[in-house]
């Protein structure tokens, strides 16, 4: 999820505590050796025959229930940089801004009963692995497929970094992973990174299914705690809300103008910048790979609404993990890193291992790296079946075998994981910020082409591929225009909406302007007659479940009406 510019905001000095702490140390320890012994196990929970295929090492077998569903995209969506970033936000003005989260998922859960409930059954249908495949076949264009498939690999690239980064968040207030030669900063992270590679290439999707059990049972359990036993030892909620008031009325210190002022980023003008921001985050969620993975995953078209109805769960513990934002306000928390500098990043942390036992907090920390696990893995396959699938076998070997398919996938998910290990060792953290709220700005421009494609095939493929284009340029250079205390260039995702004048989110406006352009050149192109490519799909496509025969891709509709033996047997998905 990705978080305003507010983030940046620097919290009051003081010093930090470099030592150890040892008891939280040991209890994230054992709770990560457990958790990696189980992913190394998945590979045995609903054993199939081989997993040398993106259906099985990708997608799970296609074979996930309700439950085991609702806690895989539990663990995909909500990641362990939301549970650092969203209290961060509150907490770095006292700022009700990072609140945006708590309604941008609300939002979300309808557009998933409906979208991604076509988009299960034309997939289940046609045996489409990536957003990709889709595109390819609803409109025949390798080009467009091309497009939006590059769009969801690089988006979701610096998403997996900021995993990694909140499990050094963790490890830097455990008193490790900070400071000392390269070797003590870096060596933890490295243990993560290894673990994380070695049970997803044996285990695939099955093993972020199992683990994400294990995450979310911790972070319930200490949300709530926290949530009850917090306020009364802090003062109350009159004393927190007070507190929180109180911060808000002064603007933060920074030695950078921002772009905007700052009353327009957290006062009254900030209103348009609200609602957009919820509103595009919400339409960008399930347009990213890994989201698309985990809704491919299911069993069963009902599986994905019985989702949809469930999910709001996780907003309700979303909430109350934003409003520790506003506790560690009232509780004086001074998220220092061990280099010195102030980093609102830790407050979550710091606030744990100030005001619990050391056991509990090792148990928050645990929660907090398991959290980057589960989205780690699940972000790093959904970005290597796209690589396979819509660029390697697309475009590079048409020929591949299944298994040639799911051997590239598993490398291409190594790739991408040391990808993010370089990245976040060898750049300043705050790059991989901007780069994932750049990359939701360019995520959400895939929107026309796959959402609106699930209902009609009116929009022309080259009028689609000229609006996304035209977005990404938009979005791009809007970004590139903002400033923050942090940086002077891609600081955040909001600028001034054209005509209208206040303070918005860019992807919105440039998705905007992207769905106007495509169905302005749809509407020449289809007068000037220009042929807009072949659709493999049929309407009846959009609504089958899994025991429907149509799930089977050999169906041949004549054998329902010759009544011939076995026509009417559904098959339990695509080979």
């Amino acid at each position: 999820m990705s978080m305003p510019s507010l983030l940046h905001t620097a919290a009051n000095p003081s010093h930090p505590d470099s030592g150890v702490r040892g008891v939280a140390l040991t209890v994230l320890i054992v709770v990560f050796v457990a958790v990696a012994v189980l992913g190394f196990l998945a590979s045995r929970w609903r054993k199939a025959d081989s997993l040398e295929s993106l259906d099985e090492w990708g997608l799970g077998g296609r074979s996930f229930g309700t439950w085991i569903t609702w806690f895989l995209l539990g663990g995909d969506l909500y990641t362990a940089y939301t549970f650092v970033a969203v209290p961060a936000a509150m907490f770095a003005a006292g700022a009700a801004a990072g609140f945006f989260a708590v309604p941008y998922t609300i939002i979300v859960y309808p557009m998933i009963f409906f979208f991604m409930s076509r988009l299960w059954s034309v997939s289940h249908r046609h045996g489409y692995v990536t957003a990709g495949d889709f595109i390819r076949g609803r409109y025949g264009s390798r080009e467009l497929s091309l497009a939006m498939s590059i769009t969801g690999f690089v988006a979701t690239l610096p998403y997996i970094a900021l995993q990694l980064v909140g499990i050094q968040a963790v490890l830097e207030v455990a008193g490790v992973g900070g400071k000392g030669n390269w070797f003590a900063n870096d060596a933890p992270l490295f243990v993560a990174f290894v673990v994380l590679a070695a049970y997803t290439y044996t285990s695939g999707l099955r093993a972020p299914a199992i683990i994400a059990f294990v995450k979310d049972i911790l972070i319930y359990l200490v949300i709530i705690v926290a949530v009850i036993y917090l306020p009364s030892k802090v003062g109350g909620w009159d004393h927190i809300f007070n507190a929180a008031h109180a911060k808000t009325e002064v603007a933060p210190k920074v030695t950078k103008p921002p772009s905007a002022p700052f009353a327009d980023l957290v006062g009254p003008k900030a209103q348009w910048a609200y609602v957009t921001l919820a509103f595009g985050s919400a339409m960008a969620l399930f347009m990213y790979p890994h989201s698309i993975t985990a809704v491919l995953s299911s069993k069963s078209r009902n599986t994905i609404r019985k989702n949809a109805s469930i999910l709001p769960a996780y907003s309700f513990v979303l909430a109350l993990l934003a409003l520790l934002g506003w506790v560690a306000i009232a509780a004086g928390t001074k998220p220092i890193g061990l280099d010195g500098k102030p980093n609102p990043q830790l407050v979550v942390p710091q606030l744990f291992a100030d005001q619990f036992p050391g056991w509990f907090a090792g148990i928050a920390f645990a929660a907090i790296a398991i959290g980057a696990l589960v989205p780690a893995a699940i972000m790093s396959i959904a970005a290597a079946n796209t690589f396979t699938r819509n660029i390697y076998k697309e475009w590079i070997r048409p020929n591949a075998s299944v298994q040639e398919e799911a051997k590239v996938s598993k490398l291409a998910s190594l790739v991408v994981k040391i990808f993010a290990l370089i990245f976040v060792l060898s750049m300043d953290k705050q790059n991989a910020i901007n780069l994932q709220l750049l990359g939701g700005i360019w995520i959400l421009q895939t929107f026309p082409a796959i959402v609106i494609g699930l209902y009609t095939r009116w929009l022309h493929k080259w009028a689609l591929l000229i609006g996304w284009a035209v977005a990404m340029i938009y979005g791009t250079w809007k970004a590139y225009g903002v400033a923050s205390p942090a940086t002077h260039h891609f600081g955040g995702s909001n600028a001034n909406i054209p005509v209208i004048g206040h303070l918005g989110y860019i992807g919105f406006t440039a998705v905007v302007l992207n769905a106007v352009i495509s169905v302005v050149l749809t509407l020449i192109l289809r007068a000037l007659k220009v042929p807009a490519g072949k659709d493999e799909t049929v309407v009846a496509d959009y609504f089958v479940e899994s025991d429907d025969p149509r799930v089977d891709r050999h169906y041949d509709p004549t054998d329902l009406d010759t009544g011939e033996p076995g026509a009417s047997k559904a098959q339990p998905g695509p080979a």
